[in-house]
């Protein structure tokens, strides 16, 4: 039985803070990955550009996090937008805003700037442990199989940062919610956010694969967004599919205005204009500028054409038969977790002292545009600094 001062389950970003602030709080800790290397999804997420978060006001960032806004509002009212911006710098790593607002590092890498955070956080004591898995616990005791067999391992507090169940290849997979309900700890499933959609397409489509769908507005029941999508061998992808993931997750389905900046009257005039001997693409075409891929959406969902009226309607109301989220195994996120009824308000598990959770395994979402990053590092920035001062 080894027993240690301050360990954090998980090397992602939440982690990864947890175990800063425990660290300035001057806790000796140990960081337990089950993986080879640590961060491996927040590695992944930098191959797109590594968004930060998004530079907007307090105001505007909260409602994005929906019904766990009231207990994230702490956490995020103390770690904002503005404080990533400045963690970024002062591990050296030059940022800009983007004409979204989203935040990014010039480099647009995030491998610079893990390698200066894992410095830093060697620097100061920490220690990591690789190829450590979790296995759950005896009694008081958390229990690791590692390379030497299995270890047991007692800590005066422990962080638990194990991620949800998207892209389980590179570390969470979700297999800590049951050792967490073996201890009658309140959780949820977990299930796909941030994904795209499953789409049988007829082979007209295909030309159209990997095509971007610009200048669009979508809703799913009372949810709505102006955004892009991909049209993709399997479906649809992309920060418009996403950001409506709960609502359609829920049941409502899909419909897209291909003109969201025109009424129907006005594109029925323009369609009713005299068609001559153009084809009714060609009309279309040079009438409303409907072509390539919104054509191809149009011709998928609709047969056959109809009349011009029912046309400007269909043009506004595109309904999108879909066959579902893809699995969770290649969402961006996921959601559903630990209960925020299961912890108290320092995040630490009721039934369990001394066991604080911070990141992607709380149940709570967000859409994607830097909000994941931000809540991941502020919760694990929370939970690390409550578990240093916990005896």
């Amino acid at each position: 039985m080894e027993e240690l001062d301050a360990i954090v389950i998980g090397a992602g970003p939440a982690g990864l803070m947890a175990a800063q602030m425990l660290a300035e709080a001057g806790r000796q800790v140990t960081i337990i990955e089950a993986k080879p290397s640590p961060a491996r999804k927040f590695l992944m997420a930098g191959k797109s550009g590594l968004n930060l978060s998004k530079d907007e006001g307090f105001e505007k960032l909260l409602p994005h996090f929906e019904e766990a806004k009231g207990h994230l509002k702490p956490m995020l009212e103390a770690f904002d937008s503005k404080a990533v911006m400045q963690w970024a710098r002062d591990l050296d790593q030059d940022i800009f805003t983007g004409s979204s607002g989203r935040v990014f590092p010039v480099c647009m890498k995030a491998s610079p700037l893990l390698r200066a955070w894992l410095a830093k956080l060697e620097a100061m004591g920490t220690s990591l442990r690789k190829n450590w898995l979790w296995q759950g616990f005896d009694t008081d005791s958390l229990v690791f199989e590692t390379p030497d067999g299995t270890k047991k391992v007692q800590a005066q507090v422990t962080v638990l940062a194990l991620g949800g169940a998207s892209w389980s290849r590179l570390g969470s997979d979700g297999q800590w919610v049951a050792m967490l309900k073996k201890k009658g700890v309140l959780t949820k499933p977990l299930v796909a956010a941030n994904v795209g959609l499953k789409l049988d397409w007829s082979s007209h489509m295909e030309q159209h694969f990997g095509a971007p769908v610009k200048s669009t507005a979508l809703s799913a029941g009372p949810a709505r967004t102006r955004g892009e999508f991909v049209i993709t061998a399997s479906g649809l992808e992309g920060g418009g599919i996403y950001s409506l993931s709960k609502a359609i997750r829920e049941g409502h389905e899909l419909t897209l205005d291909l003109y969201p900046d025109k009424t129907v009257n006005s594109l029925m005039k323009k369609i009713n204009r005299p068609r001559g001997k153009n084809s009714l693409s060609n009309h279309l075409r040079k009438s409303i500028g409907l072509s390539g891929a919104k054509m191809a959406l149009l011709r998928e969902f609709v047969k056959p054409l109809p009349c011009s009226e029912e046309l400007a309607h269909q043009l506004k109301n595109l309904i999108v038969p879909h066959a579902g989220p893809v699995d969770i195994e290649k969402a961006i996120s996921s959601a559903g977790g630990l209960s925020f009824d299961a912890v108290d308000n320092n995040l630490m598990i009721k039934s369990l002292p001394g066991i604080f959770c911070a990141g992607e395994m709380l149940d709570w979402e967000a859409p994607t545009g830097g909000y994941l990053l931000t809540a991941c590092l502020a919760t694990g920035r929370w939970a690390g600094i409550a578990a240093a001062s916990y005896k």
